[in-house]
């Protein structure tokens, strides 16, 4: 299974930079996830994290399209409500592009619409959803028995849930809160690695 993380949009940049710059060995792929930054901000921030050593290849655009062509990034990821992934498709045929679902419905016809992939939740309780009730493992098992593309589990995964993810076809694991909201983010990312991809030792899970 894969470890995607998902960066919450909270931290400075310096912060920002310094976490991913020491927790991307751990992650098979990270989400720039940064709401409040301008096209021109994700690219400076994108070729600063090149610099420090985070491959462009592990970078995933949230939402941002423009930001994406711009940074040089080959794969974009689209919200729900964000630009349909048929027009990224026909407009820019060399990103790769994920989408963000909550029902199976949307699955099956992001699928059709040409989605590489899916992030579909939120699955397990989770303060970013609060107050609304999470979608379950059955929801997520429905979703991957109705598609064929790659699908992601998100909302509230943390080490303690990993065996039910494992139990399905899931692909792996998109991760928020439980590294960017934690007092130690590389502590975090890699025991969520080593749960994931077995291993004691560093060099076990990279």
């Amino acid at each position: 299974m894969k470890l995607h993380l998902v960066t919450d949009g909270k931290h400075s940049s310096d912060l920002l930079i310094s976490i991913l710059a020491d927790v991307h060995r751990y992650a098979d792929a990270i989400h720039i996830r940064e709401k409040d930054r301008s096209a021109g901000e994700l690219a400076e921030l994108v070729e600063i994290l090149a610099r420090k050593g985070v491959p462009k290849s592990k970078l995933i655009m949230n939402g941002r399209v423009d930001a994406a062509v711009r940074s040089g990034l080959a794969k974009v990821q689209l919200p729900a409500h964000g630009l349909p992934v048929k027009f990224v498709k026909e407009h820019y045929p060399y990103l790769g592009a994920g989408c963000s679902v909550h029902s199976v419905k949307e699955a099956i016809d992001r699928e059709k619409d040409g989605a590489d992939w899916l992030i579909a939740g939120h699955v397990f309780q989770t303060d970013s959803k609060n107050g609304l009730e999470p979608k379950g493992i059955s929801f997520l098992q429905t979703i991957c028995e109705s598609v064929s593309i790659p699908v992601y589990a998100i909302g509230g995964v943390a080490p303690d849930v990993l065996p039910e993810l494992k139990k399905l076809k899931v692909a792996g694991a998109a991760v928020m809160s439980y590294v960017f909201s934690a007092d130690k983010p590389v502590d975090a990312a890699k025991e969520l690695a080593r749960k994931l991809k077995g291993g004691t030792a560093d060099e076990d899970i990279l």
